[in-house]
């Protein structure tokens, strides 16, 4: 499309300016004077197409918003286009152009005007068509021409470099959508590589989560023991080499793109690891087997979330997970008490990272505390029409 359009207004340059020669030579010349005026015009519409080939670059780059044309190209453009129109009116009153000064005029100011017309408004473009027509309706009856023939001049004139400015104008503007949608699918490829980076960070803050959080208070839990002398520290270490590997396992799974967060073994999981850490917890209301996958992946990762910052944040020593369906929404609840005011890490990147996948479901998160020293966090997601 960017060949053809810039193809397009080079050939309707470069037409006009070979065009005009071959009009002029298609008149026998019969004195030396007239041989001067047609080698004059021929030199001037070779540097008009000079001018105006150099001005159509620079014209189709700032249509693309791709650069500028200097001013002094377009004035340079503009001299020599106004030269090659007064040549050709000089040698239409001096020789018998009888049939071709129409198409001659149009050709030595096709080049300028369908290239100047990228470079401003309708409007404006326009304005600089009709003030052509009148300077050529002022001039053309200095040859001598009749008034029909001058009749017949202008509107030759006024229809060919109107339908050429706007097929370049069309033409430009086609382009310009395109390199738009070039640049939109651009944007879109980065946007999703962005969206992916995020998506990849989040689940890694999921899945190292409460795996590291485990690690970390076993490893402490094993330290104190070992000071004490105690046998269990090395039963501590195995369990907290067994997580390793389980975190290992879970972040090549995450890799691969393969990993799907079960609601059931996570509640389990949650129950399991809060009682490790001395945690009372129960589990309320079922386990969610009978949702759809999509919302048990993402309520699991809530269960996950919930339970590494009640092991991260507080002195919990209660817990209460409750799943249950609210009209037409599956409403998973975590309570804890324990909880310091305000609740440390409540607006943190885990459970920004839960709200950006409930919101991908039309669901909701709400976490914060909820009075005598207690902290809720209430997950909310529509269930799909078929389950309601």
């Amino acid at each position: 499309m960017d060949l053809y359009t810039r193809g397009t207004v080079y050939l309707i340059v470069w037409a006009g300016v070979l065009g005009l020669p071959l009009l002029l030579l298609a008149r026998p010349v019969s004195t030396d004077g007239q041989l001067v005026l047609v080698a004059t015009a021929m030199l001037l519409a070779l540097a008009e197409g000079v001018f105006c080939g150099r001005m159509a670059r620079r014209a189709m780059d700032a249509c693309l918003g791709q650069g500028q044309v200097p001013r002094r190209l377009v004035l340079w453009a503009a001299a020599a286009t106004a030269a090659t129109t007064a040549a050709v009116v000089v040698l239409a009153a001096t020789a018998d152009l009888t049939g071709l000064l129409p198409t001659a005029l149009a050709a030595a100011l096709a080049p300028f005007l369908t290239v100047h017309c990228l470079l401003v408004r309708n409007r404006t473009t326009a304005l600089i068509q009709l003030a052509v027509l009148a300077v050529i309706c002022g001039l053309v009856p200095l040859t001598g021409r009749t008034a029909d023939e001058v009749l017949i001049t202008v509107v030759s004139v006024g229809f060919t470099n109107g339908w050429l400015t706007f097929t370049a104008r069309v033409s430009l503007w086609v382009l310009a959508v395109m390199w738009e949608l070039r640049e939109a699918r651009d944007v879109q490829a980065r946007l999703a590589v962005a969206e992916e980076r995020l998506r990849f960070g989040r689940d890694m803050h999921d899945v190292l989560g409460r795996n590291l959080a485990v690690i970390a208070l076993k490893s402490e839990l094993a330290v104190q023991l070992s000071r004490r002398g105690r046998a269990e520290a090395a039963d501590q270490m195995v369990e907290v080499q067994r997580m390793a590997r389980e975190a290992q396992q879970e972040i090549r799974e995450l890799v691969r793109g393969y990993r799907e967060v079960d609601l059931g073994i996570e509640l389990q999981g949650a129950q399991g690891v809060l009682a490790a850490a001395g945690i009372d917890c129960r589990i309320e209301g079922g386990v969610g087997g009978e949702l759809p996958a999509r919302i048990q992946s993402a309520l699991g990762w809530v269960v996950r979330e919930a339970t590494t910052n009640v092991l991260r944040h507080g002195d919990a020593a209660r817990c209460v997970i409750r799943l249950e369906e609210a009209g037409d929404h599956a409403v998973l609840v975590v309570e804890n008490d324990g909880a310091p005011e305000p609740r440390t890490g409540a607006g943190g990147s885990g459970l920004a990272g839960l709200r950006e996948r409930l919101t991908a479901l039309d669901g909701s998160l709400d976490a914060g505390p909820a009075g005598e020293g207690r902290f809720q966090l209430t997950a909310k997601v529509p269930l799909p029409q078929e389950e309601r």
